[in-house]
C-alpha cells in the first residue's frame, strides 16, 4: 500500500501540473486581456482612454510580460501561498475565495448529504419492488429530475414560491441580515433560506444516484450467491444489506470525491440564478472580465480538490469492498 500511496502522489503532481498549464492557456485564448475588457466599458461609459494609464496598469499587473513569463510568475506566487491579485475586486484572490467557502462549503456538505439519504433507500426500494408502482413512480420522478436544468427547476420554484406563498427565496439571508455580523439569528435565517438551493442543486444528483443504485443492485440480486444464500434460508433483510447493497454501493462510493470541487465551483448557473453568495458567481464573473489570476487560481483550486477527492474515493472503496486492490500480489 505504500508504494501504491507515493505512486499516486507523483500521479498527482504530474497532473496538477499539466492542468496548470491547460487552465492557464485556456483563459488566455480569449482575445485582449482585462486591461483591454476594462477600456471597452470605459469607451461604453463615454469616458477618455488614456493610453498612459492602460501601459501602467499592464505593468503593474505583469500583463506586458510574455505568456510563459506571466504563467511562471503565478506559479512561483502559487507555491508560496499565494493565489494572486483580483483586477476587478482589487483584492487578494484567496480573501475573495475566503469570504465565500463557507457559505459554498455549507450548501454542497448539505445537497451531498440530501443526496445520498434520498438516492440510496430509494434505489434500494426500486430494485427489491422492481416494476411495483412505486419502482414506475421513482423511476418517471427520476427520469424528469435529469431532464429538467436545475437553473429551470430554481427560476419555477421562484414563481410559486413568491405567486402563491408571498415568498422570496432568492440569496442565502432575508434583506435586514445581509451586511449584518453573524449572530444567532442570522445563522437560523440562512437555514430557513438553505432548503430551496440544498432541492434545486441535489435535484439532478438524486435522480441520477437512485438510476445507478437500482440499476447495480438489481445486477448483484440476480448473482449466483444470492441464489444459494436464499436457498439456505438466510433472512432477506440480513442478506440484502450484508451483500448485494454492500457491493452496489460502489458506485456511488466513487463520486464521494466529487464533492471537494463542489464546494469550491458550486452550482454556477444555479447560484446567478437564485443569487447566492458563492464562489460560482465569482468565478463566473471573473472569466467575463478576463481576470486571471482569479480565475486560474480557481480552476487550479478546483483541480487540486478533485485530484484529492479521486483519491480519498479510491481509499473508501477499499474499505467498503475487500475484494479491491490497487497493488498486485506477489
Amino acid at each position: 500500500m505504500l508504494y501504491y500511496l507515493i505512486r499516486r502522489l507523483v500521479y498527482m503532481l504530474i497532473i496538477l501540473w499539466v492542468l496548470s498549464v491547460v487552465s492557464f492557456i485556456i483563459i488566455q485564448l480569449p482575445p485582449g486581456d482585462f486591461v483591454t475588457s476594462y477600456m471597452t466599458q470605459l469607451a461604453r461609459s463615454g469616458q477618455q482612454v488614456d493610453e498612459a494609464v492602460l501601459a501602467a496598469l499592464r505593468k503593474r499587473y505583469g500583463l506586458d510580460l510574455p505568456i510563459y513569463a506571466q504563467y511562471f510568475k503565478w506559479m512561483w506566487n502559487l507555491l508560496h501561498g499565494d493565489l494572486g491579485w483580483s483586477f476587478i475586486f482589487n483584492k487578494p484572490v484567496a480573501k475573495l475565495i475566503g469570504e465565500r467557502l463557507a457559505l459554498t462549503a455549507a450548501i454542497s456538505i448539505f445537497t451531498a448529504i440530501f443526496t445520498f439519504v434520498v438516492a440510496v433507500p430509494i434505489g434500494i426500494y426500486s430494485a427489491t419492488h422492481q416494476y411495483s408502482v412505486g419502482d414506475y413512480v421513482f423511476t418517471t420522478v427520476g427520469f424528469v429530475g435529469l431532464a429538467t436544468p436545475n437553473f429551470l427547476l430554481a427560476l419555477i420554484l421562484m414563481f410559486i414560491f413568491f405567486k402563491y406563498f408571498n415568498l422570496s427565496v432568492g440569496g442565502l439571508f432575508s434583506p435586514e441580515y445581509i451586511w449584518a455580523p453573524w449572530s444567532i439569528g442570522k445563522f437560523v435565517d440562512m437555514l430557513k433560506h438553505l432548503p430551496i438551493p440544498i432541492i434545486v442543486i441535489g435535484t439532478a444528483g438524486t435522480a441520477g444516484l437512485i438510476r445507478v443504485m437500482r440499476g447495480c443492485l438489481l445486477d448483484e440480486l440476480r448473482k449466483q450467491y444470492v441464489i444459494t444464500a436464499r436457498a439456505k434460508g438466510v433472512k432477506e433483510r440480513t442478506l440484502l444489506f450484508k451483500y448485494p447493497v454492500r457491493i452496489a454501493i460502489n458506485p456511488i462510493i466513487s463520486t464521494i470525491g466529487w464533492m471537494l470541487p463542489g464546494i469550491v465551483s458550486g452550482e454556477m448557473i444555479t447560484a446567478i440564478v437564485l443569487s447566492l453568495p458563492t464562489t460560482g458567481p465569482l468565478i463566473f464573473r471573473a472569466l467575463r472580465s478576463q481576470d486571471m489570476y482569479l480565475a486560474a487560481s480557481t480552476f487550479m483550486l478546483t483541480s487540486f480538490l478533485t485530484v484529492i477527492g479521486t483519491f480519498i474515493s479510491d481509499l473508501l472503496l477499499v474499505w467498503v469492498d475487500p475484494r479491491i486492490r490497487y497493488e498486485r500480489k506477489e
